[in-house]
C-alpha cells in the first residue's frame, strides 16, 4: 500500500514527538508499505544526518520537508502535495489534515496522543468522526478516548477506533549483556543502579530523582537524556545538595539507550501529577503512553513507577511497583526492598518482558491498518 504521512514533528529532533512518528513510520515501512513523510522544514534542520542513528530505526524511507508560512498552512499543504503523490492511504497526526484528506476521498489514519487543543481543536476531531469515508481513529490510551467522549462528545463506530498504546522494537533488546557488564561499558560505576531515560522536562520527576539520591546513597542514579540546559540545571542542583552518586548524562543517541537501560538494576518512570511535554503547554499525565515504559518492560528489568491510572493501563502489580507520586518515603522504601532482593527484580523484569512482547511497533501498525 501506498502510503502518505503527515505529521508536524520537527526531524531531525530529540523531541518524543519526532522518535514517536519515525517509529511508527519505520514499523509501517517494515510491513512492505511505500510510505513517504511529510513534515515542516525548519531553519534548525542540518545539512547532514544520520536518521537511522538519531532514531534507531532500521528502515529507509523518503522524507519530504515543506514550506509553510504557519502551522495551520501546512495541514492543508501537506494534503495538496499528498495529492500529486495519489497514495492508498493518509496517516497524519493532524485532525485538519486528516479532515482534508476524507474531503478528498482518502481513506485516513489519524492518530492521537494529546486532548484537543486551542478554539477549534474540538470541532476538527469533531469533523473526522462525523464525515463520511474509510477511517481509523488510533488513540494512544483508552484514556484519551474517553476523554474524547466525555469531555468533548466526539465518538467514532466501534470498527473506526482502535487503542494502539506506542510500542518497543524487541530486536533492539536482543543479546543485551547484563547489568554488570552494561554498566563495564558505559564506564558506570560497579554499584547498584538506578535509572531513568528522557527529558527533563516539569512533572518528569528529575526532583523525586534527586531526593531518592540523596536517601540511598548507597546506589548510583543515572538520567540519560535530556536537553543540555536542562542537564546543566539538574547538575548544579546536585551539586548544590551535595549528592555526587547521580549522573546526567545528556543527549544519548536512541541507538544507544538500550544499552543505558539494560545497565540498571531498577528502571524509574518518577512522573509527577503534572506531565509537561517540550512546549510547557500540556498537561498529559492522565492521557500518557511513554514509550519508555514499553522500552523499560523489553530491559527485563524492575520497573518502579508513579501510581498513576493511564500507566495501569500497561502496567499491573506483576511487571511493576507503583509509588505515590508525592509520597517520597514509599519510593524510598520500593527501591531499598528491590536493591535488597534480587529475586524479585528478577521476577519482575522477566514478567515485563514476556509482556513486552505484546507492544511491538509492528504489531501496533498492524492493528491500525486492519481492516483498511
Amino acid at each position: 500500500m501506498k502510503i502518505v504521512a503527515i505529521a508536524g514533528s520537527t526531524i531531525p529532533s530529540d523531541t518524543a514527538n519526532s522518535i514517536q512518528v519515525m517509529k511508527a513510520c519505520n514499523a509501517l515501512v517494515q510491513l512492505g508499505h511505500d510510505l513517504t513523510l511529510i513534515v515542516p522544514d525548519s531553519s534548525s534542520r542540518p545539512s547532514t544526518f544520520d536518521l537511522r542513528q538519531i532514531y534507531g530505526i532500521s528502515t529507509s524511507f523518503p522524507i519530504e520537508w515543506l514550506t509553510s508560512t504557519n502551522r495551520r498552512l501546512f495541514t492543508w499543504n501537506a494534503v495538496r502535495r499528498a495529492l500529486k503523490l495519489n497514495p492508498d492511504l493518509i496517516y497524519t497526526w493532524f485532525p485538519q489534515s486528516a479532515v482534508f484528506g476524507l474531503l478528498y476521498k482518502f481513506p485516513v489514519v489519524f492518530e492521537i496522543h494529546i486532548h484537543p487543543t486551542g478554539l477549534f481543536g474540538p470541532a476538527w476531531h469533531r469533523a473526522f468522526a462525523t464525515l463520511r469515508g474509510r477511517k481509523r481513529l488510533a488513540s494512544s490510551t483508552q484514556a484519551l478516548a474517553n476523554l474524547l467522549e466525555r469531555k468533548h462528545h466526539i465518538r467514532f463506530k466501534p470498527d473506526e477506533a482502535v487503542i494502539a498504546p506506542n510500542g518497543v522494537d524487541l530486536e533492539r533488546f536482543a543479546s543485551l549483556p547484563d547489568p554488570v557488564t552494561a554498566r563495564q561499558k558505559l564506564g558506570l560505576p560497579a554499584i547498584s543502579t538506578v535509572i531513568c531515560t528522557g527529558h527533563l522536562y516539569t512533572g518528569r520527576g528529575a526532583e523525586l530523582f534527586l531526593s531518592l539520591a540523596k536517601e540511598l546513597p548507597k546506589a548510583h542514579f543515572v538520567w540519560v537524556g535530556g536537553r543540555s540546559e536542562d542537564v546543566i540545571a539538574w547538575k548544579r542542583r546536585a551539586d548544590a545538595k551535595k549528592i555526587p552518586n547521580v549522573t546526567f548524562t545528556g543527549f544519548v543517541p536512541n541507538t544507544q539507550i538500550p544499552l543505558y537501560q539494560v545497565a540498571a538494576d531498577i528502571l524509574l518512570m518518577p512522573y509527577g501529577r503534572t506531565i509537561m511535554g517540550s512546549s510547557g503547554s500540556e498537561n498529559s499525565a492522565s492521557i500518557a503512553s511513554p514509550m519508555k515504559m514499553f522500552e523499560y518492560m523489553a530491559a527485563e528489568r524492575a520497573i518502579v513507577t508513579s501510581d498513576l491510572p493511564v500507566i495501569r493501563e500497561v502496567l499491573n502489580e506483576k511487571n511493576a511497583v507503583f509509588c505515590d507520586p508525592d509520597d517520597l518515603a514509599s519510593w524510598k522504601s520500593a527501591l531499598e526492598n528491590l536493591l535488597n532482593n534480587a529475586s524479585k527484580r528478577m521476577l519482575l523484569g522477566e514478567q515485563a518482558g514476556k509482556d513486552a512482547n505484546g507492544y511491538t511497533w509492528l504489531a501496533r501498525a498492524e492493528k491500525i491498518l486492519k481492516g483498511l
